[in-house]
């Protein structure tokens, strides 16, 4: 495509050649058998994301050596022994017709597993910005041994059949902390203070992988170009060593930014973030050094990269999460059709906070596929059934679209003119737009299928029992929780949602009762309006993490807007122009309060669960209608509910 040229056009590295400029960069998946080696898991999602025809292909973290794990299914490449499975691996990307390196890694303090055990070490003895636990600083002879076992695990790769190695200097990782002076306080040859004089154990690695791999394999550096964080080493401190890299050995530069404990979770780049938003750093490496470099950045769209290659500020760019999304984006707008492309949301619940926060291995909330590769059925079904799917909410269009995808005949019904479940009032607080992009992107691919739609329809056993249906897929959603407060009938009390559509429009001073995102996300939206904002939570602390990204920037913004938070408060009474509270024991009056909005969340609307139940008609209940959460939950139950009819 001619408005996709530079992208497209083929980049020659040494002796390799990538067919385009696209790069799928490392993530994570914790799909790795426990012992590190490659797992049948690991191959499938390699297979699917490799289908997708990017020109570079660089794999999730390989431990270089065993001190240096994040979490025993992190793949290894620290022993012969993981060889054969790093070999597979590469083969099944080279079937697909894609180039692909080895990304090799030692965590340092970042890895909770170590650390937990007393066996994390670091530069210095400096406590993790994450964990908050202090690694042992590392002896000499232990860098001397580290710095060998990156020169090893990169000879491994070259054996398995790679055509290049990344050497992962980024956020917030071994090499990374010995960048740094937050965490590198040492006084011999490996520390100092300046960037350049604490660079010794980077170039010294890089140099130690040359060795290994010889003078024609390519090697790329992943760098946190930008710490991102008070106290840390700028862009500028960087271009200070690039050259230094490039002499050691270095043939690409993989420019990132950030590490994990940097503010905001930028690394990790949630909506609040455009894509190509940090492009300006690779254009900050290329102005010192002449390798090809990676630009990295939210990138959901090949156009994207386009602009930001011809601007001359990266040679290649870098999509991971939109590989969760959607593998096939490339392929799909080399075809003319950009319109089926399933864009990344940056939600971050099925990829890096499921990581984070111990639930299991990589998931996107909405692409069932990711992370199941090995049980997503290609179909067609056995035996294709008549299938009712009942709201269409994430759940109930998942269910609707998978289910027709494997043969079965499928009616999707919806009790209101419009599609879309909670997702259109989750779209509307302050940089949730791509949300409603997303959701009206997926009820266009679910009409485009043909799917019989009947809307202003409520499923009721009556229907059922005259349609008779062989299965029905319950995704009816939930209703605003109302909590018995005394006064909660008055006037001026409403519930987010008809703040949220516009149907209510509080001024002045108004109290938000429910400190979770529903009512976290309408307090930002109503101070994004001038409103002043009190929200009271009757839990000690908000639900919404500030360790994720999302939730960060919405307790920087009503801090920053000045909203008054109260935790551990009780809401008593409601009155006319005041609210009685308790917080943690002690009464008090919030006056005045102009307007009372609730959003203390959703109960399952579960009628048509106990029709279904009283007249035995086979069902699967899914999404908020079996329990309200995440987008995450609703889109894999409606699609596992289809894949088991």
């Amino acid at each position: 495509m001619k408005n996709l040229e530079r992208v497209l056009s083929p980049l020659k590295i040494g002796p390799m050649t990538l067919s385009n400029r696209v790069v799928m960069p490392p993530m994570g998946t914790n799909l790795g058998n426990p012992d590190g080696t490659v797992s049948e898991e690991n191959l499938a999602y390699m297979k699917r994301r490799a289908r997708g025809k990017a020109g570079l292909i660089i794999t999730e973290i390989s431990a270089v050596h065993e001190g240096g794990i994040v979490g025993p299914r992190q793949l290894g490449a620290y022993d012969d022994r993981f060889i054969p499975g790093l070999a597979k691996l590469a083969s099944i990307v080279h079937e697909a017709g894609c180039r692909i390196a080895l990304q090799i890694h030692h965590a340092g303090r970042e890895s909770i597993h170590l650390l937990s055990q007393g066996k994390a070490v670091g530069p210095s003895a400096v406590p993790s910005i994450v964990f908050r636990m202090t690694p042992r600083e590392m002896t000499i002879e232990e860098i001397k041994e580290v710095i060998g076992s990156f020169g090893s695990a990169a000879r491994r790769a070259r054996e398995a059949g790679y055509d290049a190695v990344e050497i992962h200097c980024a956020h917030g990782y071994l090499l990374t902390q010995f960048l740094s002076a937050l965490s590198n306080r040492r006084t011999d040859e490996y520390g100092g203070k300046t960037l350049k004089e604490r660079s010794r154990f980077v170039i010294e690695v890089i140099e130690a992988v040359r060795r290994e791999v010889g003078p024609d394999f390519p090697i790329s550096v992943r760098i946190s170009t930008e710490e991102c964080i008070e106290g840390g080493y700028t862009a500028d401190d960087m271009q200070t060593i690039l050259p230094d890299m490039v002499k050691a050995g270095t043939d690409i530069i993989h420019a990132s930014f950030g590490t994990h404990g940097s503010p905001g979770g930028i690394t990790q780049a949630p909506a609040e973030y455009e894509p190509g938003f940090h492009a300006w750093m690779a254009r900050k490496v290329k102005d010192v050094v002449d390798v090809p470099v990676i630009a990295v950045g939210r990138f959901t769209h090949p156009a994207q990269a386009e602009e930001v290659i011809g601007r001359g500020d990266a040679d290649m760019v870098a999509f991971g999460r939109q590989f969760l999304a959607d593998p096939d984006f490339l392929i799909k707008a080399k075809e003319g059709r950009s319109e089926d492309i399933r864009r990344c949301i940056a939600c971050n619940q099925g990829c890096i906070e499921r990581e984070l926060l111990g639930e299991g291995s990589i998931r996107c909330s909405i692409n069932p596929e990711t992370g199941q590769e090995t049980v997503y059925p290609e179909g067609p079904a056995e035996q294709p059934k008549n299938v009712w799917i009942a709201g269409s909410g994430p759940a109930g269009l998942i269910a609707a679209s998978e289910a027709q995808r494997l043969g079965h005949r499928v009616t999707l019904f919806e009790r209101d003119a419009r599609m879309g479940g909670q997702i259109r009032y989750a779209s509307i607080p302050p940089h949730k737009e791509i949300y409603g992009e997303w959701i009206d992107w997926l009820v266009g691919q679910v009409e485009k299928t043909g799917i019989e739609i009947k809307k202003e329809t409520s499923v009721t056993g009556e229907i059922v029992r005259e349609g008779r249906p062989d299965h029905v897929i319950v995704a009816t959603g939930g209703e605003p929780i109302m909590p018995a407060i005394p006064g909660i009938e008055r006037p001026h009390v409403s519930t987010a949602w008809h703040v949220l559509d516009g149907r209510v429009k509080p001024e002045g001073n108004v109290l938000v009762i429910g400190g979770g995102l529903i009512g976290m996300e309408t307090a930002d939206y109503l101070s994004e309006r001038g409103v002043r904002v009190t929200l009271a939570e009757m839990l000690e602390r908000s639900p919404v993490k500030k360790i994720t990204s999302h939730g960060y920037m919405v307790h920087k913004r009503l801090r920053d807007k000045k909203c008054k938070l109260l935790f551990s408060t009780e809401i008593t009474s409601i009155g006319d122009g005041f609210v009685e509270v308790v917080t943690a024991g002690e009464k008090s009056t919030l006056s005045p309060i102009d307007h009372v909005v609730v959003a203390v969340g959703l109960y399952p609307r579960d009628e048509l669960k106990r029709d279904m139940e009283n007249m035995g008609i086979p069902h699967t209940v899914v999404g908020d209608a079996r329990e309200p959460r995440r987008i995450f939950e609703a889109t894999e139950e409606g699609a596992r509910a289809a894949w088991e009819l």
